[in-house]
């Protein structure tokens, strides 16, 4: 049996970092993570780094249920590089594109905010999120926080200077 879902009714909405939507699917996220390798990096964030001007955070919407997330932050005090952060979606909508919508998204503001590259990290395991940053345009990079264990962790960096131009 094929369940078709439309998504007609999805939208996204910058939300702070602490909203109890934004709360609700990073925490499923750290479930996921901790499901998947045993362990996961902490849930809670100071708010701050997700705000702007320098950061994000966006609640995808479907039907009015909070239903995928994502967010960036500036990247340990470079200038220009901001690094995605908290990518989930719910497990009953992966597949339909949620994720390109929120990269989409937080990359359009980030250049609009003068932002030249991001750069982020997933797990060897989350087979989904490989396929979508290549999709994306991410490159494989040197891993980029020391305590990471890289047989498991990947890197990935994006030079948005090299974007198309958004409408």
């Amino acid at each position: 049996m094929t369940i078709t879902v439309h998504l007609d009714h999805f939208f996204l909405h910058a939300r702070s970092y602490d909203h109890p939507d934004s709360s609700l699917l990073v925490r499923a996220l750290f479930d996921d993570q901790v499901e998947r390798y045993g362990y996961a990096d902490p849930f809670e964030a100071d708010a701050a780094y997700y705000a702007p001007p320098d950061g994000l955070f966006l609640v995808g919407y479907h039907d009015e249920v909070p239903v995928t997330c994502g967010g960036y932050r500036p990247f340990s005090g470079r200038l220009g590089i901001v690094e995605i952060k908290k990518m989930y979606t719910v497990p009953h909508l992966r597949g339909l594109g949620l994720g390109e919508r929120i990269i989409t998204a937080l990359e359009r503001q980030a250049m609009l905010d003068g932002v030249q590259r991001s750069i982020l990290e997933t797990g060897v395991r989350n087979t989904a999120a490989l396929a979508l940053y290549a999709r994306m345009g991410y490159q494989p990079t040197e891993r980029y926080m020391d305590n990471r264990d890289p047989a498991i962790n990947r890197a990935f960096i994006k030079d948005l200077t090299r974007c198309p131009a958004t409408p």
